[in-house]
């Protein structure tokens, strides 16, 4: 099996004059993308780095990110990349239990690094990116030091290669580790599903410290890319930069399209060089691709679905097929099936929950063998999706297993609601939960954002509703926000939403 040392190597070899990255005009050769992960591993080696050392990332997305990632794996180290928006107290708990030794950090306003470090004995080093502050090495006065020849590690497919942190960080952590043949799943599932070559250009807006983030990295060394990376998701900037760099392919969460879709000067730019553009974070409504279509006509529409523990993509829409319904079909290095509450097959067609298996499953929770068993059980992973097969071996997702909504005793499944909101022209996000109700059980509450171009009631939209939706599947009741609230990857937080509604009781 080739580290990524050896994939590093090759595409500078392949590349090596050719523009690996692209950050705030600044464009960096595959060339120089060698030399610079091999002068950050060089440095973090000096700094007493060993091979199964943790190594925690808190950065933005940039280039320094990049390097340190790859510059880990070099090591034979294990990376922790941590949520840029996370705040002190977070911080300490994730870095104390993944047990890193070391942080590269840029600092943040309202984050104190200092009682990170005094807090955490196991953290022996803080190394800042990109700062001015001086009482901490920085990272590019290390690098300016350092060999540009790297001897690597002797590295084995199961050595730990990733921590990486699930958005919900304020309870006890979840942290999902990876191994280093783990690195391999992505890209040979990409390589399956769709035709990326050295002649793309992919923009990179989702954290780095997030699977669908880490994926452009991968993609970058082993097909060859361009990758534009962006600090930070701006709607406006996202489609400058498509404009710009001719960009060719991204993938991003529905929210983020949602973004896109709001803004007023969306018409007066060039989106002819994409190819494809792909929506994670299933479960999506296809009205927001196709409403996203009429502005780039020449790009194939493509659904995907797969979780940090899977090493996603595990299924993405064909490349022949227009069924974006549906999330696709499974890549050949995992196995799917849908399981009832027996563990039992359902027949095609039953709904049921989502189980994977293959060598592409995380090896466990890390530090929680409690979980990982509950889990992970008999060699498939229960991922809590609910969904079904349809006779083409199409997948659909239906909700989370937490997403149901018992009315009455009858099942709603919240994206089913959620979908026929989209359908309608004035709604820019929705989002369906259960709430008590005293003679139900459960009723369904919607809230809904909306263009604000005309004015549209809660009792527009319940109608409205009632057109496509069986009597217990309509909202009690509709609120209307400026708003929603985001999680860290840009999805719709429903907790946070549960826990507004129970206060304003």
């Amino acid at each position: 099996m080739k580290t990524i040392f050896d994939v590093l190597n090759e595409a500078e070899r392949a590349y090596s004059s050719k523009t690996a990255l692209i950050f705030k005009d600044e464009q960096i050769s595959f060339k120089e993308l060698q030399v610079r992960v091999h002068k950050t591993a060089n440095s973090l080696r000096s700094a007493g780095i060993k091979k199964g050392d943790k190594i925690a990332f808190y950065l933005p997305n940039s280039p320094e990110y990049v390097y340190a990632y790859l510059a880990c794996f070099c090591l034979g180290a294990v990376g922790v990349p941590l949520d840029y928006m996370l705040k002190t107290e977070e911080l300490e708990t994730c870095i104390g239990h993944s047990e890193a030794k070391l942080l590269l950090a840029q600092d943040r306003k309202g984050v104190d690094l200092a009682a990170v470090k005094s807090a955490l004995p196991t953290l022996e080093q803080i190394i800042l990116v990109n700062s001015e502050r001086e009482d901490w090495p920085q990272l590019v006065d290390l690098c300016r030091e350092a060999s540009a020849e790297f001897v690597a590690e002797t590295i084995v497919e199961t050595d730990p290669a990733l921590i990486m942190y699930t958005s919900g960080t304020t309870g006890k952590p979840k942290g999902i580790l990876l191994n280093v043949r783990h690195l391999h799943g992505s890209p040979e599932a990409m390589e399956h599903f769709v035709d990326l070559s050295d002649k793309d250009v992919k923009l990179a807006a989702i954290p780095f410290s997030h699977i669908g983030g880490f994926i452009y990295i991968q993609n970058c060394i082993f097909f060859g890319i361009s990758l534009v990376i962006m600090e930070r998701f701006n709607p406006f900037e996202f489609l400058e930069k498509v404009t710009r760099y001719h960009v060719t392919c991204f993938h991003i969460v529905p929210p983020m399209y949602n973004a896109l879709l709001t803004l007023k000067e969306i018409d007066r730019f060039d989106l002819s060089s994409l190819r494809w553009v792909v929506v994670f974070g299933a479960p999506s409504s296809p009205e927001i691709l196709e409403r996203f279509h009429k502005y780039c006509p020449n790009a194939k529409l493509l659904n995907g679905w797969g979780m940090t523990e899977t090493t996603p993509p595990n299924t993405v829409t064909p490349m022949d097929s227009d069924n974006i319904k549906s999330v696709g079909k499974s890549a050949p290095n995992c196995e799917i099936k849908i399981f009832d509450d027996a563990d039992k097959e359902v027949p095609v067609g039953e709904i049921g929950e989502i189980v994977i298996r293959g060598w592409v499953i995380m090896d466990e929770y890390y530090k929680d063998p409690e979980e990982t068993a509950r889990l992970k059980r008999n060699g498939w992973l229960y991922t809590g999706d609910l969904g079904r097969f349809d006779s083409d071996g199409f997948l659909y997702i239906v909700g989370r297993k937490k997403e149901m909504i018992k009315v009455g005793g009858q099942i709603v499944y919240a994206p089913e609601v959620e979908s026929v909101f989209y359908k309608h022209p004035q709604v820019v996000e929705v989002a369906a939960i259960g709430v008590p109700d005293g003679m139900k059980g459960e009723v369904v509450k919607a809230f809904v954002v909306l263009k604000g171009e005309e004015e549209v009631s809660p009792e527009d939209l319940r109608y409205f509703a009632r057109e496509h939706l069986a009597n217990f599947k309509v909202p009690q009741s509709v609120e209307i926000r400026p708003e929603l609230p985001k999680n860290r990857t840009g999805k719709i937080d429903k907790s946070a939403l549960k826990s507004s509604d129970l206060v304003s009781k």
